[in-house]
């Protein structure tokens, strides 16, 4: 029997007309839900714009048969354009993760040393079960709902007020006395385990796909163009923030969720405070038991310490609060067959081997890859092809293979000595595991990475150009540096086949694509920096560039400077908390390259690229806006972490060694050479008490 799908349409009788549309439109939905909801497309941008053209021709030869779900009828456009974005007051931080008891014990350890506390110290913290949802800000004004956001990248995220206000236990309004004319809560929207079991009966007898767990159910809704289909979804809310030490409503995070109830929110149930390390075990051994019984999904325990003037007082370190920690539940297993290694070619070129398996379910989640790290790992593991494993997935880590079961070979798999994209040498460099293609950017597989990495999300994030377009575009010469990014419109002008007459794309779709590049012509300093690629340089790192530098101008000319390591520019770099040898020699080499300094040359020529100056470190606080401080030796009535800290917060820059661009210098007890340093060159030298004294002025002034 011909299957409709190989029918013309002009030969389609009206009952297979009907029922073609029937197939087209739940099809097209479904591809919509993986391609917009979970970012995780079935096909290719051509085959989904055949299946448009289907359903429109039909329509046209048919109108009469157009149904109420046509995907012609669909309202909005994919999320990355039906999204505005809303930049986070304070960033949405992301927790470090705890594994044992050990963890946790040395969390306090670290915890107690940056507030200079005596060994043993108890220190109260509240242990909260850690939902497996999505996490959300919510905005008041006078007691009134305003605004929501999703979590994004810590910085930034997107406005999704009309779905949260579907969600329940979400207020519209409260009415209570205390509240303040304007805050945040923030918490963790999910569907519970019962819904999740009656939203996929519902949808099975409809005959519509199925959710893989509650959590990707969760996330699919939230983020519907179209509320009224979150309002659907039986979504919930838990708060687990709201600020009150702003507003003196509360001195602990405690106190802090008991005011949360009281303002008509939801919190998360067997929270409890813990004074001890045994009742932190003890607590977590019963949520262990417990964990099953519970009607939402958890992966673990989140630990805050419990006073928020000492929460203060630690404050962040990268995208982690110092004073909280995630401790993950045991790792979920399973065994299934290996069967292929890939070798992937990263941006750096190193080679990372990659499992391929036969597809097992491993804590609710269908995992089809997992990773064997390097070539050491797969000769400790004695692992190849077609062997039967027991692999691992620990909370949001990539799963790993963790043990032969059933060997179905003499011995493990060979790792290549010639780079699989090009063929260049392999080889392992000295003090590293990994191995590397030698070919740099001749090596398509790096090529492709570096430009992944520089339109990736905390880089230039530049929306519509995802993986699948970037090595589209890549071999199809469209784009072969990040130069070409942003004369791609000109080009496609002048082009004898642009690229809305190519095949997956069409006039609008290209139209959003030149204008989200247009949209990232400018660019702030630190995400520029990460976007570069440079070895070793995170997030972390480039904003610490960033902070230390203020331009890309100043930062290119100094790390010019320092190729001499006898220049005051390398004891400048040197000189900065956080940037060891190893580090400050890749970001030397890097700015030294001439295909460095080329690419920056056109970037801000050809492609019109602005990096904006870096502002982060300006300060309103008094004279310690921007002045240059040391601290050296034995500090008494806090840790010198802490006092960076401080300082930092107050728009000091903290550096680690003594120079003439030094601008004050605080010694504790036993200084050393960094304070007979500062003596011969006649900087300002000030010891605890009278440091303590100049922040705490600083401090209060900052509060006014």
């Amino acid at each position: 029997m011909t299957k409709l799908t190989n029918i013309d349409i002009k030969k389609l009788t009206q009952e297979q007309a009907s029922t073609e549309l029937a197939r087209l439109a739940k099809l097209i939905k479904h591809y919509d839900y993986l391609y917009y909801q979970l970012d995780n497309p079935e096909v290719s941008d051509a085959k989904y714009d055949e299946l448009i053209q289907r359903n429109k021709a039909i329509e046209l030869q048919f109108p009469h048969l157009q149904r109420a779900d046509s995907p012609s009828l669909r309202v909005g456009a994919p999320p990355a354009h039906g999204f505005r974005k809303v930049k986070h007051r304070r960033p949405m931080l992301s927790l470090d993760n705890a594994f044992s008891i050990d963890d946790v014990s040395d969390f306090l350890d670290k915890t107690r040393r940056f507030l200079n506390m005596p060994e043993g110290t108890e220190i109260e913290l509240v242990a909260e079960p850690k939902i497996d949802g999505l996490s959300a800000a919510l905005h008041y004004q006078d007691g009134k709902f305003i605004l929501g956001a999703t979590r994004g990248d810590g910085q930034e995220g997107e406005d999704i007020t009309e779905n949260l206000r579907t969600v329940s236990g979400v207020p519209a309004t409260i009415t209570v006395d205390d509240v303040p004319a304007n805050f945040e809560v923030r918490g963790e929207v999910y569907i519970s385990k019962s819904d999740f079991a009656q939203l996929n009966k519902a949808r099975a007898e409809s005959g519509e796909t199925l959710f893989a767990n509650p959590r990707n159910a969760a996330a699919g809704s939230l983020r519907q163009l179209d509320p009224e289909i979150t309002r659907q979804r039986p979504l919930k809310f838990f708060a687990y923030y709201v600020e009150v030490a702003q507003h003196n409503l509360a001195t602990t995070h405690s106190k802090s969720m008991e005011i949360l109830r009281r303002w008509g929110f939801t919190t998360t149930p067997d929270t409890v405070v813990c004074k001890t390390l045994q009742q932190v075990d003890n607590n977590y051994a019963k949520l262990v038991q417990k964990r099953a019984e519970l009607d939402f999904d958890i992966d673990g325990i989140v630990y805050k310490v419990n006073d928020l003037t000492l929460q203060s007082r630690l404050g962040a370190v990268g995208r982690s609060p110092r004073y909280a920690i995630a401790h993950k539940f045991p790792a979920e297993r399973a065994q299934t067959r290996l069967e292929k290694i890939n070798i992937q070619v990263g941006r750096t070129g190193v080679l990372t081997p990659v499992a391929h398996l036969a597809p097992v379910t491993v804590g609710g989640v269908v995992v089809s890859r997992a990773t064997l790290h390097n070539s050491d790992e797969i000769d400790r593991l004695g692992v190849g092809e077609g062997d039967l494993v027991e692999i691992q997935r620990a909370g949001d880590v990539i799963p790993q293979v963790i043990k032969v079961i059933e060997s179905k070979h003499n011995r493990s798999y060979i790792f290549p000595n010639k780079c699989p994209s090009c063929g260049s040498e392999v080889v392992q460099i000295e003090d590293e595991v990994a191995k590397r293609c030698i070919a740099g950017l001749s090596c398509p597989a790096q090529a492709i990475e570096r430009l992944k990495h520089f339109v990736s999300r905390d880089a230039f994030d530049i929306e519509g150009l995802g993986s699948r377009i970037v090595e589209a575009f890549y071999k199809e010469g469209l784009i072969k540096s990040p130069v070409d990014i942003f004369t791609l419109a000109q080009r496609d002008a002048e082009s004898a086949k642009p690229l809305k007459r190519q095949d997956g794309w069409g006039v609008q779709s290209a139209k959003n694509l030149f204008s989200a590049i247009e949209q990232r012509r400018k660019i702030e300093l630190h995400r520029f920096i990460y976007a570069l690629g440079i070895p070793q340089i995170g997030q972390i790192n480039a904003k610490l560039l960033a902070k230390n530098y203020r331009s890309i101008q100043n930062l290119q000319a100094q790390m010019q400077q320092a190729e001499n390591e006898n220049s005051e520019a390398w004891q400048e770099l040197m000189a900065i908390d956080g940037i060891g040898e190893s580090v400050a020699q890749d970001i030397v080499q890097f700015f030294n390259l001439p295909e460095s300094t080329s690419l920056l040359d056109d970037l801000f020529n050809k492609a019109a690229v602005t990096v904006l100056d870096d502002t982060s470190a300006q300060s309103t606080a008094g004279p310690m806006a921007n002045k240059s401080i040391v601290f050296t030796g034995t500090l008494e009535e806090m840790s010198r972490n802490e006092a960076k800290a401080i300082a930092e917060r107050l728009g000091a820059k903290v550096v680690g060694s003594v120079s003439k661009k030094t601008n004050v210098v605080v010694v504790g007890r036993d200084a050393g050479s960094k304070a007979k340093r500062a003596k011969e060159l006649g900087l300002d030298i000030l010891d605890e008490a009278a440091w303590l004294e100049l922040a705490r002025k600083y401090q209060a002034a900052a509060k006014k």
